[in-house]
């Protein structure tokens, strides 16, 4: 699979896919007489693998050593199921964060819908002005 098409199935875009390479990320990847860089579908399923990682937090220094330690082989297997535990355990924290985060920008828009739907202010004082009402009714 070309780079352009790497690109469009990953997201990543094509600096980004040669920046992995140059920093051992993935491994050098095969290019055509044309000089054509040509990914393999093992390289494909890792840099999908890292995106997943990336976007989850991992940091970048941590998805170099997974990608040594996939690279020494079988024995790393635990070390490996390790890291990736650890990360589990980070996005799990971030998720419970997301969700009181979540829980909080609810419970603003429920103040809010209250507000308007009693015609109040802020301060629980009546709105008089129309132009503030019909905006009000206009944006709920």
């Amino acid at each position: 699979m070309s780079i352009a098409d790497v690109s469009a199935r990953t997201g990543l875009t094509r600096d980004t896919l040669r920046w992995y390479e140059s920093e051992g990320l993935i491994p050098p990847v095969p290019r055509t007489s044309a000089g054509v860089r040509r990914y393999d579908d093992a390289t494909i399923r890792m840099i999908e693998l890292l995106v997943r990682l990336r976007r989850t937090g991992m940091p970048v220094a941590h998805m170099r050593d997974f990608v040594t330690m996939v690279q020494q082989g079988a024995r790393t297997h635990g070390r490996r199921m390790r890291l990736l535990q650890d990360h589990r355990e980070e996005i799990e924290s971030r998720i419970r964060e997301l969700i009181d985060d979540l829980a909080a920008v609810d419970d603003k828009i429920g103040h809010y819908r209250r507000l308007i739907d009693a015609g109040l202010d802020c301060g629980e004082i009546p709105v008089s002005d129309p132009d503030v009402r019909t905006e009000q009714r206009r944006t709920t």
